[in-house]
């Protein structure tokens, strides 16, 4: 894992940086879901256009973030305060340098900060594993969604209270 990995709060000017990232990651880094079907690609890509991010960015009942990798943009991540994680998205040339885990560990302090206490979030199965690394369980069975599979994961966020036991009582002899 890199060491200096930035996560701020994405800002308008983010926008076409939001979208680039994310276009290149689902062509590059998904390409093992969508087989580089032409018409699967353009609708996954087609939704996260500046017309769509603007609006995002706008919304309080969002969180959208940035992270930048030694200085430069390397991911993006959105969630809504209903507790469910939107996307993450990582630049191809910074898969497995600990932004991906930055920008989820980012996201799920925000929702704790909310009340939330368990997270969603639909995953690829070649993003399975990575999620299932920060504790997130399937929870149902995988289903599609625009021609790509897609697999629904929770985690709890907010331990819960352990079962508190009677206290025992001692006995002198």
């Amino acid at each position: 894992m890199d060491t200096f990995i930035e996560i701020c709060t994405a800002t308008p000017s983010d926008a076409g940086i939001i979208s680039r990232i994310a276009e290149r990651s689902i062509r590059i880094g998904c390409a093992a879901e969508h087989r580089n079907d032409p018409t699967i690609v353009a609708a996954w890509v087609r939704n996260n256009t500046l017309a769509h991010i603007h609006p995002w960015l706008a919304d309080p009942r969002l969180r959208l973030t940035l992270a930048r990798l030694q200085g430069r943009p390397a991911g993006v991540a959105m969630a809504s305060a209903s507790g469910r994680i939107a996307f993450c998205y990582v630049q191809p040339e910074s898969f497995r340098r600990g932004v991906g885990q930055a920008l989820v560990r980012d996201i799920e302090a925000w929702l704790r900060g909310r009340g939330v206490a368990r997270v969603r979030l639909n995953s690829t199965r070649s993003s399975q594993a990575f999620y299932r690394h920060l504790g997130f369980e399937q929870s149902a069975d995988a289903f599609a969604v625009g021609g790509v599979k897609a697999i629904a994961m929770h985690k709890p966020l907010i331990a819960p209270l352990a079962k508190v036991l009677p206290a025992s009582k001692s006995v002198r002899g």
